[in-house]
């Protein structure tokens, strides 16, 4: 079988390079046919020369054709959910209904809209205007954007259909994207339908590239590049901090959103209260997809007492009743085997499962261990290991100020979860305990688990290292999203036919101005805009 052709400067080829690597069935436990190539560094040059090439001619397009393209890209997608979430079940074990075809592709198609939307808008941009000096600065493109997706959304996250994509491209960067070797064949199916738009846009050759697989020595050489503007990635913190030390070292931006494990504290008083539900809500979250994702309740606090053990006992009936899901891939498979080592290694006590199950399926059994706050908190790091799948750890604190001190040791987060009693009984504790979770997350829940983001303007899909790179980003939430993928440009007395559009006087655009030493979006009177500044700001 023919070797899969990269998308490379408006044009599908086949690689320079002759190493090849197939994906895999989690299902039925065997290799898929089609090869894939993994790209040398002569692939990857061309990708950034085009990339580059493409830059200033895409910045230079009228928003609308960038908007159009990402909405008839939501529109391709749409009419072709049947084929998209076939392949992807094939290469993921994910289910077609309701999973792909009916949440995650929906999901996708709405972010390539919203983002389209942000496209036309330019709220991205964030424009200011200082009257008093004639300054003004907005957000700008930074550049092509190298997109890496991870292993368990192949649709929403993808390199070349997902958020950072939606995101870069809104702006008006070029993406390189590089399929997750668990899912090539469904990022070329989505490349495909990409190319189509873009070529229906008329973007400039070059806006949009595949490549599948690469080198750690080049991916890392790629991050640091003068060509690129920034990267995106998605995956485990191994891989994420050596990607952020060769950006770092390169002076170059990379956003980061690595592992998690997602703290959920359980108070008495709504175990007490709701057992049962609560039980139910937690299985749901830890198990669901074979607890593959990221925002999964990896540990949970809760207070010992009867309550608390009749919960356990109960959650570990439901982990045993519940039936297998398979893993993503087989390292998935061994880095799961090898985090719950970790936890008993550090003092866990395995209540249920704890061993890959039999069968060609790549699955693991369902596993529930416990450790003893005061355990906890002499091993506190190798037991916040982040064992990705369907593996949970309960701690059980024998006070208030104990699970304050599991709470304190924790690392941060993307989400961080406070169940508690309806009737207030619980409110004393929770606000003992809530202002140490808040300053560990990026996102606090109550009385929900964290599976599942929506995508909202008001989401925040990061958080504080070692979740992601930088607590100041969301992955997540149409504008601020797009801001990542930016840099800021001022324009000191800067003649006003000059200016960017959305900082001339005339634009209809609500821009921020400081006028009469206060911050206000009203229009400007005409000519203050034009009128030189009296007092100079003096050298800084």
């Amino acid at each position: 079988m023919t070797t899969a052709p990269i998308f490379i400067a408006g044009q599908w080829k086949q690689s320079a390079s002759s190493p090849t690597f197939t994906a895999f069935n989690p299902t039925t436990g065997q290799t898929l046919p089609q090869t894939f190539p993994i790209s040398a560094w002569s692939d990857i040059d061309a990708t950034l020369t085009a990339a580059h090439n493409a830059f200033h001619a895409l910045h230079a397009l009228p928003r609308q054709q960038i908007a159009n393209f990402l909405t008839d890209y939501a529109d391709r997608l749409d009419a072709a959910k049947d084929a998209i979430a076939a392949i992807a079940h094939q290469e993921t074990g994910l289910a077609v209904a309701p999973r792909l075809a009916d949440s995650e592709l929906p999901r996708t198609t709405n972010q390539l809209r919203q983002a389209a939307g942000a496209a036309l808008d330019g709220s991205w941009a964030l424009p200011t205007i200082d009257t008093k000096f004639n300054i003004r600065s907005c957000l700008a493109p930074i550049g092509p954007v190298f997109v890496m997706g991870p292993n368990n959304f192949p649709l929403a996250y993808n390199a070349i259909s997902g958020g950072d994509f939606a995101a870069a491209i809104a702006v008006g960067n070029p993406v390189i994207a590089k399929a997750h070797p668990a899912h090539p064949a469904t990022t070329q199916l989505l490349a495909q339908h990409a190319v189509a738009a873009a070529q229906a846009a008329q973007l400039p050759p070059g806006t949009i590239q595949l490549i599948y697989h690469m080198s750690n020595e080049d991916g890392l050489r790629l991050v640091a590049d003068p060509r690129l503007g920034a990267t995106g990635f998605t995956g485990s913190r191994r891989g994420g901090l050596a990607l952020k030390a060769a950006a770092d070292a390169a002076g170059k931006p990379i956003y980061l959103e690595m592992s998690s494990i997602n703290p959920v504290i359980l108070l008495p008083g709504a175990l007490a209260e709701r057992p049962d539900a609560i039980a139910d809500e937690y299985t749901n979250s830890a198990l669901g997809t074979a607890g593959q994702f990221c925002t999964k309740p990896g540990i949970t606090i809760l207070l010992a007492g009867p309550a608390t053990e009749s919960f356990i006992s109960a959650v570990q009936q439901r982990f045993a009743a519940r039936p297998l899901h398979p893993l993503l891939t087989q390292d998935v498979r061994r880095s799961l085997a090898a985090g719950i080592q970790t936890w008993q290694s550090a003092g866990a006590q395995l209540l249920i499962g704890g061993a890959p199950a039999a069968g060609p399926a790549c699955c693991f059994a369902n596993t529930l261990l416990r450790v003893s706050a005061e355990r906890f908190l002499q091993n506190s790091r190798a037991l916040q290991t982040e064992a990705f799948g369907n593996a949970a750890l309960l701690i059980v604190a024998d006070s208030p100020d104990q699970a304050a001190a599991v709470v304190e040791t924790l690392e941060g987060n993307l989400t961080g979860s406070i169940y508690s009693a309806i009737t207030g009984d619980d409110d004393p504790l929770y606000a003992r305990l809530e202002p140490l979770l808040r300053h560990r997350v990026g996102r606090l829940l109550n009385d929900k688990m964290p599976t599942g983001v929506t995508v909202s303007p008001a989401m925040n899909h990061g958080g504080p290292y070692p979740a992601t790179g930088h607590p100041h980003f969301t992955a997540v939430g149409v504008p601020a999203a797009l801001r990542r993928f930016t840099q800021l440009q001022c324009f000191d007395h800067v003649r006003p036919h000059r200016l960017p559009p959305l900082l001339q006087d005339a634009n209809p655009m609500n821009a921020w101005r400081f006028i009469d030493n206060r911050w206000t979006t009203e229009p400007l009177p005409h000519g203050d805009g034009h009128r030189p500044a009296a007092v100079s700001g003096g050298p800084r």
